[in-house]
């Protein structure tokens, strides 16, 4: 089943229910879905498309998660929370620390990087393995971690 067909189920569920909050994120990112689909002249996007634009409203939501706790708006801070929450449902399992660790330690010998001049290098092979599935702030942790 497509994001789409997933996400066009859940909204028919979230009206039955009255869930107003879920409902509004469905279709927020419907939205963005079908603006990506426009920008890039396509009648429908490909599950990499689709989990890049997902990410990105994920990242965009953490965001101003921090942003809502460092102002100390905790009504944002819980609802800014639930929104992540459903939103990870339609993203792919996330690796753990150990798998993340592996694949960055097997990517910087397949690039044969040892310095932090070659970060660049290790980055553009290494995220495309983990699009998706781990946050690009915590890899380029753990390439600097290991290129030091």
């Amino acid at each position: 089943m497509s994001l789409v067909e997933s996400l066009n189920q859940d909204m028919k569920l979230a009206m039955r229910n009255k869930e107003k909050q879920k409902l509004s994120m469905i279709r927020m990112v419907k939205a963005s879905l079908q603006n990506e689909a426009i920008k890039l002249g396509k009648e429908e996007l490909s599950q990499d498309e689709e989990l890049t634009v997902l990410a990105r409203e994920l990242k965009q939501l953490k965001d101003s998660l921090q942003e809502f706790k460092q102002a100390e708006r905790t009504d944002l801070v819980e609802k800014t929370e639930q929104n992540i929450e459903f939103l990870q449902v339609y993203m792919p399992k996330q690796l753990s620390s150990e798998e993340l660790e592996q694949i960055v330690v097997e990517t910087i010998k397949e690039v044969d990087a040892t310095t932090k001049q070659d970060i660049g290098k290790v980055m553009s092979v290494l995220m495309p393995k983990v699009k998706g599935k781990a946050d690009g702030a915590k890899v380029n942790q753990l390439v600097l971690k290991h290129l030091s």
